[in-house]
């Protein structure tokens, strides 16, 4: 006979489906997300086992660094733009946390990023209030869990609403974002080798500004990480 589990949780199955962000199978375990076959198929950059990528190269004498990188290659139309999609604008953060732990696991196991604790990029508080969460906090949030490092939000702010980006060139990028980061807690970072998070990195303008204000606190060392890399 079919067990009273069984029948619930069939019932819960048909009513709220756990199905795979990626491509919405049903072909996944009870704890994740993503089917194997998604995960095979996400486009790993590999950069956080390099010096000198391509992440790190676009910091090259606009922010010093201590390294940089980023997990996954965006592109339109692509797995990486249905997933961000899922997340950002769906409300997925289970699967932004398990990105999170997908990242933070490859970090550690580089050796490349020994790092104090993590810092999200900050959003506008309308906006973050808006869409009810801070996709960056999310990220860092699942890296915690596999970096064993804390999560130090509010340590900076983002003081301004500032315009969309997504059509503006590098230099209309910067000059929007310019001075629009207050750093609210000097002292806590101080001395700290801290990582600045973010979902995606295009230009960079966004995190430059930001890392710029992160980098006023005294003896402070930064490195940064976002889920994808997107050619401009």
């Amino acid at each position: 006979m079919i067990g009273i589990k069984e029948i619930k949780d069939s019932l819960l199955h048909l009513l709220f489906p756990h199905v795979c962000a990626g491509c919405g199978s049903d072909l996944l375990g009870e704890n994740t997300s993503l089917c194997l076959r998604c995960i095979d198929a996400m486009p790993e950059t590999g950069f956080e086992q390099h010096t000198g990528n391509p992440v790190e190269k676009k910091f090259w004498g606009r922010l010093p660094l201590m390294a940089g990188t980023s997990q996954y290659y965006f592109t339109r139309e692509s797995l990486m733009q249905h997933l961000m999609h899922q997340f950002k604008y769906r409300g997925n953060k289970e699967l932004g946390l398990q990105l999170g732990r997908m990242m933070g696991n490859s970090l550690k196991s580089s050796g490349r990023f020994n790092i104090d604790a993590l810092v999200p990029l900050p959003l506008f508080a309308s906006k973050e209030k808006r869409r009810g969460f801070n996709q960056s906090l999310i990220l860092c949030e699942g890296m915690a869990e596999s970096m064993g490092v804390p999560v130090w939000k509010e340590i900076v702010i983002r003081s301004q609403h500032t315009e969309t980006q997504t059509k503006k060139g590098r230099i209309e990028r910067w000059q929007n974002m310019e001075g629009k980061f207050v750093l609210t807690e000097p002292g806590k970072i101080a001395g700290n080798h801290i990582m600045l998070v973010d979902d995606v990195v295009t230009t960079g303008a966004t995190l430059e500004a930001c890392g710029i204000e992160l980098l006023k606190a005294p003896g402070v060392r930064l490195s940064t990480a976002t889920l994808c890399f997107a050619a401009h």
